[in-house]
């Protein structure tokens, strides 16, 4: 299996046969902006995913799995059609916020079993490796995907309270501490977090030049926090499945692969008024 991260001097050794590059910027704020910047700067040969529109499925919000949904894997699969993607390929995401938007579509291809890397350190690293950008958009040639989504990559909400009921999982939350702890909530109806998890901010992952810290420092991080459990015992949750992505990234970086995703997070959780809420320290 490809590794999970990939630097953007190694990213420019590539021939491009080799690689979909994939640019990820979105902005929760103003759904269009990523689209937009993509149109005015992006690497060369890269296509744009949409958050709402690609790597999620906003028509099954009602269905209580929070605010962005899986798509389905047919659904999935056209997307894939329409970049032009095939297996031989290793799919390159990147975005402008260490990860944090291309860590999901890294999630959904590797679920796939597929090749796929986050560039680290996304669009600055490029241009500051000297890397050109191109504009507009990039048309690819369609190609014919069958997609196959492995089962045990993610967790449901029922089998979710099942799992914290028997003490058989250590469910980690990506989100920064003040909205874990109930202080703040920008975004869902209710603030808090789901009774029993750890807090586990995902930007924590970054060092302070924007890239992955060293595998060995994040390792020694997720050890701690899982005091002894192995990984694939770890569910992993965010606000709605997209930042929890970076800590599964994280831990894949670490040596530490296997973690489940918990897609619902919390939007998903708090969908059902039964569920129970916690709010300070864990």
């Amino acid at each position: 299996m490809s590794r999970p991260l990939i630097a953007a001097h190694e990213l420019m050794a590539r021939n491009a046969d080799e690689v979909l590059i994939v640019d990820c910027r979105f902005d929760l704020a103003d759904p269009q902006q990523g689209r937009r910047a993509y149109l005015a700067g992006h690497l060369p040969g890269a296509v744009y995913a949409s958050l709402d529109e690609d790597l999620s499925d906003l028509d099954k919000i009602p269905q209580g799995l929070g605010r962005h949904p899986l798509p389905e894997p047919d659904a999935f699969a056209r997307t894939l059609e329409r970049w032009g993607w095939r297996p031989e390929l290793t799919v390159v995401a990147y975005d402008t916020v260490g990860g944090a938007m291309a860590a999901r579509l890294w999630w959904m291809m590797r679920s796939l079993g597929a090749k796929a890397a986050v560039l680290d350190g996304g669009l600055n690293a490029w241009r500051e490796a000297g890397g050109t950008l191109q504009t507009g958009a990039v048309e690819r040639a369609p190609s014919t995907v069958e997609a196959r989504l492995d089962p045990q990559a993610a967790m449901d909400s029922a089998a979710l309270q099942q799992a914290l009921a028997d003490g058989a999982v250590t469910l980690v939350d990506a989100r920064a501490a003040p909205r874990f702890r109930g202080e703040v909530e920008p975004l869902d109806r209710v603030g808090g977090h789901v009774p029993g998890a750890v807090n586990r901010p995902f930007a924590d992952n970054l060092g302070a030049n924007g890239r992955f810290r060293a595998p060995e420092d994040l390792r020694a991080d997720f050890e701690r926090l899982l005091a002894g459990r192995p990984p694939e015992h770890s569910v992993h949750m965010c606000g709605s499945g997209v930042t929890a992505c970076h800590n599964l990234l994280a831990m894949a970086h670490a040596g530490l692969p296997g973690a489940r995703l918990y897609a619902p997070s919390w939007s998903g959780w708090i969908s059902d008024p039964e569920r129970p809420v916690a709010k300070g320290e864990a």
